[in-house]
């Protein structure tokens, strides 16, 4: 039970945060606080300090406007630290990341009295590696000769006058201490074939071996992290970190109390984390690479003892590998009968996929062969790189100089990956799936490779539960999941499923202080159009669309299909076309502030937009006075992993429309409706252009499971 001494703590620090700010309480807000308080504050732990008993979890939907940042941190702060245990909040985007950091966090410290340390976590890939600059630096055209036969493994460096002028100058502001080597720091946006020769992956660093350690940032950050209770992150460090065992990067999860915000992208982020692909013809010319280039270093450097030994061996096996990466390219090529279809944000990618995972006998014994291959060369790699680890130790009978093996283990390791990655998808990819629980899914991708098409090989778990109950949640000190956008129909029973919540985990749902009824109309007209029929449901949009946003400054069009939103862009007056901007034409954020300096220039704006702008997307006031949705937002039907989990639902003798598809659309339609109100005064309208909430069985709840905005159904 949660103590008398945290609960006073706890409504102590909210009312001083209230009074410094001159808010008043927020009935969803004090209503998060004791929800997560009443479940993390209750945890018993034993003697050494471990939770005893059940999973600790509580999942909270809370509407925009709530304050969800506030609520948990005044509940799960005092009660980390009144447990000894470290804080972690995930975040599912940077935005939010840099929100909790920047602005949140030290809100709260000024103003509830409550003392903490906090620190944000990144990823490796976000950081500068000093030796790389260097590099970089020195030598320009003139690199290593072992790096010039890695050329295909990134380590190609070609710095021109603009390049070096950039790097030049961001080790002037790291040496007067006026850049800490965070990309995110940097002052001007920095492009990503730059970065990309800047910064380093786990496989490649040499960590304390290499010349810079003590200097580095991405140590120097990680040392910070040790000393703070809370450390903000985002999903896909804690999913990494978890992947390790847990400990590896964060605090052991055992003695970590996580929040997870945006938490209805943490099953996908680990169904992500978890998926396998391969590309067949860019991975034989890699292994063809990997002969010539090892038998060309062979020839350069006569190795020693056992690291001759291994290196000699890997010639042939990655020619012998290669052959096989042939075959199989054949044989997926006779199988496969690529149909073209989109993604969720209108991308095409003609796909063949293997019905209920289910891959034909002499694919999965080619696949097996492919297997056997990566396995003994992951193997060769990886002792590869133990010996120069060894050497860089000083360990003589390696044979080679410690500088030299120095200079080697990044190239050694970008090979154990790509050669690790490999196996991992055979593995997947041949995997007999226990019959009691859900198959992989397993799908042929038609890819470009340059002139040449080449053929990508997918693998990837349906759902992420078992992984998550497994490492996580059974796991964790205790947990909580937030997002304004949990339960689907209303219940919590998808989000169960899909992110394999235990048993016992307690849900509630927080009411938004925002008056959907005073401030929101939702319209459900009759376009006399049947959306199901793409043509007519486009030529009926051309038609009322102009009609319909008369008079609103900022308009949001969602759609389904990119291909729909072309259709209907396409078949608008050309005069109209001009207050349009469409999703694609130039990056997200330009589009958004193009479109603000319109409204804000007294001009009427348009915003054509996919997925992507259904969610997250913020335009408050004049920015957003009316969403128009084309249609119910149905998930593409060709999607290869929510088609295996259809098959599998189906059978088992569920219902994947009513179980799946409705659940679903029904998430995406909120999020969608949750563009139109952003803070307490916005007021507008959300048109809906599919009468299929009305005519249709399935109708009635999703129409029940949207905000209560007054209805004006035709």
């Amino acid at each position: 039970m949660l103590s008398t001494e945290l609960k006073t703590q706890i409504q102590g620090a909210y009312s001083r945060f209230l009074e410094a700010k001159g808010l008043k309480p927020r009935y969803g807000q004090r209503l998060m606080i004791a929800e997560v308080a009443k479940v993390l504050g209750a945890i018993e732990a034993d003697d050494e300090g471990r939770r005893a008993g059940e999973p600790a979890v509580v999942a909270v939907e809370a509407g925009t406007g709530t304050g969800k940042t506030v609520a948990y941190s005044l509940a799960a702060i005092p009660t980390a630290k009144a447990a000894g245990k470290r804080l972690v909040i995930a975040t599912a985007t940077v935005a939010l990341q840099e929100q909790i950091v920047y602005k949140d966090l030290p809100d709260l410290m000024r103003n509830s009295g409550l003392d903490f340390s906090f620190s944000l976590a990144k990823g490796r890939g976000r950081y500068l590696c000093l030796s790389k600059l260097d590099v970089l630096l020195q030598e320009g055209q003139a690199q290593s000769a072992t790096a010039q036969l890695f050329e295909e493994e990134g380590f190609r460096i070609d710095v021109d006058e603009r390049s070096q002028k950039l790097f030049g100058s961001m080790i002037e502001k790291l040496a007067g201490n006026r850049w800490d080597g965070d990309r995110d720091s940097w002052p001007e946006e920095l492009a990503d074939a730059d970065w990309g020769q800047l910064t380093t992956d786990h496989s490649q660093c040499t960590g304390r071996h290499c010349p810079n350690f003590q200097q580095c940032a991405f140590y120097k950050a990680r040392e910070g992290m040790t000393k703070v209770d809370v450390i903000v992150t985002n999903h896909d460090m804690v999913l990494a970190d978890l992947a390790l065992g847990g400990g590896a990067v964060l605090p052991d999860p055992r003695d970590t109390l996580y929040v997870f915000d945006e938490g209805h992208h943490l099953p996908d982020k680990a169904i992500g984390h978890f998926a396998h692909f391969t590309r067949l013809r860019s991975t034989a010319d890699w292994l063809g690479q990997v002969e010539k280039n090892l038998t060309k270093l062979l020839a350069q450097h006569p190795l020693p003892g056992d690291l001759g030994r291994l290196v000699e061996a890997v010639p042939e096996i990655a020619r012998e590998l290669r052959t096989q990466q042939q075959f199989m390219f054949s044989a997926c090529e006779q199988i496969a009968d690529f149909r073209a279809g989109e993604d969720m944000e209108g991308r095409e990618r003609p796909r063949h996929r293997f019905v209920g995972g289910v891959v034909p006998d002499h694919l999965v014994e080619l696949g097996l062969e492919l297997k056997k291959g990566f396995a003994k060369l992951t193997d060769l790699f990886t002792r590869l790189a133990e010996l120069l680890k060894e050497a860089m130790d000083g360990e003589a009978s390696v044979g080679i100089a410690s500088h030299q093996a120095e200079e080697w283990y990044p190239l050694f390791g970008s090979l154990l990956t790509r050669a690790q990655n490999n196996w991992d998808l055979w593995s997947a990819f041949t995997l007999d799936d226990p019959e009691d629980s859900p198959p992989m899914a397993r799908w042929l991708t038609l890819a470009e490779g340059g002139a040449l098409f080449d053929i990508e090989v997918n693998a990837s778990p349906i759902l992420a539960a078992e992984t998550l109950r497994r490492n996580l949640w059974n796991v964790c000190y205790g947990a909580l999941v937030t997002s304004a956008t949990l339960t689907a129909l209303n219940s919590f029973d998808r989000y169960r499923m899909r992110a394999g919540l235990p048993r016992c985990a307690v849900t509630a749902v927080v009411p938004s202080p925002f008056h959907h009824a005073d401030a929101g109309v939702l319209r459900v007209p009759d376009l006399m159009a049947d959306p199901r029929d793409a043509t007519v449901h486009t030529a009926a949009i051309v038609r009322e669309l102009p009609r319909l946003v008369e008079g609103s400054q900022g308009t949001l069009v969602l759609f389904s299909s990119r291909r729909q939103m072309q259709d209907v862009f396409d078949g608008l007056e050309r005069d109209w076309r001009r207050r349009v901007l469409i999703q694609g034409n130039l990056s997200k954020q330009e589009t958004l502030n193009k479109h603000k300096a319109r409204v804000d220039g007294g001009e009427p704006s348009v915003l054509f937009g996919l997925a992507s702008f259904a969610e997250g997307v913020d335009l408050p006031g004049r920015y957003c006075e009316h969403v128009v949705i084309a249609k119910i937002p149905f998930a593409v039907p060709d999607d290869p992993v929510e088609a295996a989990l259809a098959e599998w639902i189906e059978a088992r003798g569920g219902n994947p429309f009513m179980e799946i598809a409705v659940p679903d659309a029904s998430l995406r339609l909120v999020q969608a409706c949750g563009r139109l109100l952003r803070t307490e005064e916005d007021r507008g309208t959300i048109t809906l252009l599919d009468r299929r909430v009305v005519t249709q069985r399935y109708g009635k709840a999703i129409l029940n499971a949207l905000p209560p905005f007054r209805r004006e159904i035709q």
